[in-house]
């Protein structure tokens, strides 16, 4: 990536995993029916939790910084950092670095975009004329990857351009029937191998194939692309911090709700008592869940009352008990990456409400038991529905668009061309 643009060494090669250039989550909803794409700019300020990355070894006791910086520390940094401070479960990683835009955006015979007037940007090597262009190899780096040629110039800007070329892909996808045609769409997914680096619940062809057939069956009318709100950083003009509005949009995406309406419009014009999707969380069989539950109370014996309680309901007998390190007030159920499933069929058999998971950076599944849960097997009051949240709110100020929109053109910054470096 150093010959495109990415961060090199000395000896001019790149090493371990450098920072996040662009950070989006991508939630489709559990029908199927709508997904929500949301970036969030690399500037960000927030906490980057305890991590350590498996592969290099490298490790952080946690600190407050850039929250693209938390991939230096390994993709189970980053998807720690983006569940702390968003609360939405991530299941799955995806990265693809600079090569591997060349790659897709080769492999699907590139991308149709436009453009609304000139421009030049000097630090992306982005060059192009008013009006429309297909894009591939190097000229569709260039267009994502430029943040002084589009909008106001800063990476909230680049956010909007990115979304317009994501959405163009996807339509391309979609009109050329390439997801419906079993040879290009494994074509595709080869090609997505060896460009994209994935968790384990993604890493074959054909899983990548199952996802393929899951975003073909959303209309693109109800695909929504945002940007997550950001106020100025009071302590650094050049950073951002969570916006009003952040909070609310997150709360629409962890609790499956759409931002669009079925006709496909922006939730900005629905009703914010809309009710939301109801969560249809993958079937995982309780014998192959195994649970540490942990007593953080008082009580002695919770530990084991609660694990009795799910192996009596059929979880595996490698569940184990322990002490909690320290008292919980809270009962939590902390899980691994693409092991969200297996959390919500525990919590459902305990009782537990979504508000009671949480994703760490930890592989396996751990109960901690609070002083909110001193008796019984069954959580006081029993799991709960979420309120749904004011869709209004959650798009104000996010740059919300449906990818459906054809006829948007990147809007060009004013600087047009951009020769700040030279």
């Amino acid at each position: 990536d150093c010959k495109l643009g990415g961060g090199c060494s000395k000896t001019g090669v790149q090493t371990g995993n450098g920072n996040a250039d662009v950070e989006m989550v991508v939630h489709i909803s559990a029908d199927r029916s709508n997904a929500t794409v949301m970036s969030i700019p690399r500037d960000t300020m927030t906490q980057v939790p305890a991590c350590r990355d498996s592969q290099s070894g490298q490790s952080t006791p946690g600190y407050y910084g850039q929250i693209n910086s938390a991939l230096s520390y390994g993709p189970a940094c980053q998807v720690a950092t983006i569940h702390q401070l968003t609360g939405i479960p991530i299941d799955h990683f995806v990265k693809l670095d600079f090569s591997g835009v060349v790659k897709m955006s080769d492999a699907v015979g590139g991308v149709p975009v436009c453009v609304s007037d000139d421009v030049y940007d000097t630090y992306s090597h982005l060059k192009l004329s008013q009006g429309s262009h297909t894009l591939k190899g190097e000229a569709a780096l260039e267009f994502v990857r430029s943040r002084h040629g589009f909008g106001d110039g800063s990476d909230l800007g680049r956010t909007v351009s990115q979304h317009i070329f994501l959405s163009a892909m996807i339509r391309k996808f979609k009109s050329a029937g390439t997801l419906t045609d079993p040879t290009a769409v494994y074509g595709l997914a080869d090609a997505a191998t060896r460009a994209l680096t994935v968790d384990d619940g993604l890493g074959s062809v054909n899983k990548l194939i199952s996802l393929a057939s899951d975003v073909n069956k959303v209309p693109t009318k109800r695909m929504t692309f945002t940007t997550m709100q950001t106020a100025a950083d009071p302590n650094n003009k050049e950073r951002v911090v969570v916006g009003p509005g952040a909070r609310t949009l997150f709360s629409t995406i962890a609790n499956d709700q759409s931002l669009t309406t079925g006709s496909g419009q922006k939730a900005a014009a629905a009703s914010a008592t809309a009710k939301p999707a109801t969560p249809a969380a993958p079937a995982v069989p309780a014998s192959q869940i195994a649970v540490t539950v942990e007593n953080g109370t008082a009580v002695t014996g919770r530990a084991s009352a609660i694990a009795s309680a799910l192996t009596d309901q059929g979880f595996s007998t490698a569940t184990t008990t322990a002490n909690a390190p320290s008292p919980a007030t809270t009962t939590t159920l902390t899980y691994g990456a693409g092991r969200q499933a297996e959390a919500q069929t525990a919590a459902k058999a305990l009782g537990l409400s979504g508000s009671h998971l949480k994703q760490g950076t930890g592989t396996g599944l751990t109960l901690v038991i609070g002083s909110d849960w001193p008796s019984g097997t069954s959580f006081p009051g029993g799991a709960s529905q979420p309120a749904p949240a004011d869709t209004k709110t959650a798009v104000g100020g996010a740059h919300a668009s449906t990818a459906d929109q054809a006829k948007t053109c990147a809007k060009v910054s004013p600087y047009k061309t951009v020769n700040l470096n030279g």
